[in-house]
């Protein structure tokens, strides 16, 4: 790199947002994924050894997918190109080939290739690259915000290791803006502007676990607000809100509101009020709430109010919560909703609730034991304890059922489980009267 190589680029680093500037050069600056790149796990091992074989980030924007490439391109011998799919096509992809080409045969330098976004690619685009891939002529990085299971061609995953990078955590982030508001290299440090507390854990809250979205608000606010009668630069909550464009919602997740909002949902989803839940739904959201709590709610409340009066909103919930863990903000918000909404317009009832209460209570408060024809013969001898002798099989009785005693004698007539006369739990009443009947 010539003078005026190097002045050109301290001149871009001077114009370059914050979070371009702040990305980090080294694995120790990286904040984050420790699961991948902690002390010890395969990734760390293989960058600092530099014996990086092909490799496929997936994750959410904002969590280190292009870090970790330029933290390679820093640490690696290896020749680095880097593209963009949604700028670059199969030309641009030759011109590198055939560089990399020139490169392994004349100084027996590999060519690490890093390509953003590249579920943007086509099947065309993607294949051209496997059979350098293959030769080794040059390492892919690729990076992509896309499930690459889905994206991205079998052939060029089988050749690749694929690392999910996670969203950052609200401490994570915290640390990222005080590092950039401290650093006089680098950073925001210069302007002598400090942060509050509480505007601090909101950005921290409300950027989703994206470490840009963080800094680009942080840099708005400090080049923004005029300086105080102390000179200094004070990023409060309004200007905070201001900066990330989202209001702030009065919550205080570890206080009343987190309660009080969460305890509404739960209610309006029992009421079946679909319009309440959906809306505390949003303030929770707004708040920054964590998704996979909410995601448990609705799980719990299509249990313990909707039950068997509509068995499908169990499964509903259940499948929210899966693709909530998989997918993550904001799309989990469209997920949250149709779940919530499912279980708030379902036909209610808590027979289940009730029967498993009461259930407990008489297994409390009584001695019993189980009949010796339900009892487990699958041993020898089991016979001469009278184990499973006079066992009724349903299925050799009309309707499959048999009118055989289940419950414990000591238990008398009993009967923990009442279905409602809502929903499905009709159906249900109507069966066991028909089994039952004379």
């Amino acid at each position: 790199m010539d003078l005026f190589e190097y002045a050109a680029r301290k001149e871009k680093e001077s114009v370059s947002p914050l979070a371009s500037r702040m990305r980090p050069r080294t694995l120790d600056e990286v904040v984050g994924q420790e699961h991948i790149i902690g002390k010890g796990c395969m990734l760390e091992r293989a960058i600092r050894a530099d014996k990086l074989s092909s490799v496929i980030f997936y994750g959410p924007p904002g969590t280190g997918k292009t870090t970790l490439a330029q933290v390679i391109a820093h640490t690696t011998s290896a020749q680095f190109r880097q593209i963009n799919a949604t700028a670059s096509g199969k030309k641009d992809m030759e011109e590198v080939v055939q560089q990399a080409k020139e490169t392994l045969g004349m100084y027996a330098k590999r060519t690490i290739l890093f390509i953003d976004e590249i579920h943007r690619f086509n099947k065309a685009q993607q294949d051209y690259l496997l059979p350098f891939v293959e030769d080794g002529t040059i390492i892919l990085i690729g990076a992509t915000t896309e499930n690459p299971y889905f994206e991205v061609n079998s052939a060029l995953l089988s050749r690749s290791v694929i690392f999910e990078l996670k969203r950052l955590s609200a401490k994570e982030i915290a640390g990222l803006l005080i590092r950039a508001l401290e650093d006089r290299e680098r950073g925001m440090g210069a302007f002598d502007a400090v942060i509050e507390e509480d505007a601090l854990s909101f950005l921290a809250d409300v950027s989703g676990g994206d470490a840009r979205s963080a800094l680009n608000a942080l840099e708005l606010g400090v080049l923004t607000t005029p300086r105080s009668e102390d000179g200094k630069i004070r990023i409060t909550l309004e200007v905070a809100a201001q900066c990330i464009q989202k209001r702030v919602a009065r919550y205080d997740k570890d206080g009343d509101q987190h309660y009080d909002t969460i305890s509404a949902f739960i209610k309006s989803m029992r009421g079946s009020d679909p319009d309440a839940a959906v809306f505390y739904l949003a303030r929770m959201l707004e708040a920054g709430e964590d998704i996979r709590f909410i995601a448990r709610r609705i799980i719990i409340c299509a249990s313990e109010d909707v039950g068997m009066a509509n068995p499908q909103a169990l499964v509903v919930a259940v499948s929210a919560a899966q693709a909530v863990e998989r997918i993550g903000l904001p799309e989990s918000q469209l997920i949250l909703a149709h779940a919530a909404i499912c279980v708030a317009v379902s036909p209610k009832s808590n027979s289940c609730t009730e029967a498993i209460f009461a259930a407990r209570k008489a297994v409390r408060e009584n001695t019993f034991s189980i009949p010796p024809y339900l009892q487990d013969a699958h041993y020898k001898g089991s016979a001469s304890l009278n184990r499973g002798i006079g066992y009724e099989y349903a299925h050799d009785y009309p309707k499959h059922f048999s009118r055989q005693r289940y419950l414990p004698e000591e238990l008398g007539e009993v009967h923990f489980y009442e279905p409602s006369d809502n929903g499905f739990e009709k159906q249900v009443q109507s069966y066991l009267d028909w089994i039952h009947e004379p």
